[in-house]
């Protein structure tokens, strides 16, 4: 039987609760296609400084080094989030370890469920289509470039460095992507003003002859916020650096209807991590409402890392067949309210049973089971 080893960061809020949904569907994945996941619990954010005084514990470090993939929840607290002079802060732990995994790229796919199109601000007709990829480079750029103060404080910077290797290999996860979806690539960048992004456009345009039955274009940051408001379906693959990525890759998260519903993958040297892209939404922590959906969804993507590609889609097949059922935590303003627990159940049910009509009905409210 074969066995795969996964390090489990809960994190803080309502990281553990989302997170037990996702490892619901991996073991009915387990049980239904014959396989087993060891899970190895490791502290990472605002729970491991309150019990280590570190955000990004050595152990943790060993757990993730150690297994196949890492399944990652939430971090951040108010008590940290609120406080700008705190020396020690959960997001520390994050990017070190990003840095220490080598999670060089960020991976964030946007799709949209029919059923949730009325959530989405704009209007339907904007929508239809939407189905892009967002690869984000993720260990340089202006969050782990030099930075500081004058000796008055009265002024600070931040130092944006990109070496021709770091946007190679983003570039090439990007070209490869684009090759097994609709084989467009689009980079933004500001290239019009930063000298880094020139250097982004110099790769890209060397490494393009290499994909001749990929379209490349070039669009400046500024013009794809907007683009991504006027005609989002327009794009299949983005990549681009890492502040650009992490400000587009959450404004297209609203595309979806919710936060709750977008997954991510951050590919490694050493491994690779997969979290939803939503934070730890402290106000709901242990209050079981919090949307599981996106996590979910990580975990499917983590299937795929483990060339597992059928088990993936049997799982993406469930979330889609819950979707078209009208069934959703209250932010996706279902017909059917449920609670984390119970849409896990419910999706779990799902990837174990070969058809809709033997999900077993104890497990859903009364409610629920009239439209099931």
């Amino acid at each position: 039987m074969k066995k795969f080893k996964i390090a489990v960061l809960d994190g803080d809020g309502i990281g553990p609760e989302v997170v037990a949904q996702a490892m619901k569907i991996l073991d009915a994945v387990a049980h239904r296609y014959g396989y087993v996941f060891e899970y190895c619990h490791a502290l990472v954010g605002a729970i491991a400084i309150d019990q280590t005084g570190n955000p990004l514990p050595d152990e943790t470090i060993s757990a993730c080094l150690e297994s196949d993939a890492v399944l990652f929840g939430s971090i951040g607290h108010p008590k940290y989030d609120n406080d700008p002079s705190a020396k020690v802060r959960p997001e520390q732990g994050l990017l070190k370890l990003r840095k220490t995994l080598g999670l060089f790229a960020n991976l964030r796919p946007v799709t949209i469920y029919p059923s949730l199109r009325d959530l989405c601000p704009l209007r339907p007709e904007r929508v239809e289509g939407v189905d892009m990829l967002i690869v984000r480079e993720l260990t340089g750029g202006i969050y782990f470039g030099e930075r500081g103060r004058s000796e008055d404080g009265r002024a600070a910077y931040d130092t944006c460095s990109y070496s021709y290797e770091e946007i190679e290999r983003i570039a090439r996860i990007g070209f490869q992507e684009a090759q097994n979806r609709r084989k467009k690539l689009t980079l933004v960048d500001k290239a019009n003003v930063l000298e880094s992004s020139r250097l982004w456009r110099e790769v890209v345009q060397k490494m393009a002859p290499e994909y001749p039955d990929v379209e490349v274009n070039y669009m400046f940051v500024d013009n794809a916020a907007m683009q991504l408001i006027l005609w989002p379906a327009q794009f299949d693959v983005i990549i681009t650096s890492n502040m650009f990525g992490d400000i587009l890759s959450d404004a297209s998260s609203v595309l979806s209807g919710s936060l709750g519903m977008l997954p991510s993958s951050s590919v490694g040297a050493h491994t690779s991590l997969f979290e939803p892209i939503h934070g730890s939404y402290p106000e709901a922590a242990g209050e079981d409402r919090a949307n599981p959906l996106a996590t979910i969804l990580s975990a499917a993507m983590l299937l795929d890392s483990l060339s597992l590609h059928e088990e993936a889609a049997k799982v993406r097949e469930a979330v889609g067949q819950v979707m078209d059922k009208g069934l959703g935590t209250e932010d996706l303003n279902p017909r059917i309210k449920c609670s984390t627990s119970e849409l896990g159940d419910i999706i779990a049910d799902l990837v174990e049973d070969t058809e809709m009509h033997s999900l077993r009905i104890e497990k859903i409210t009364d409610r629920m089971s009239t439209i099931i």
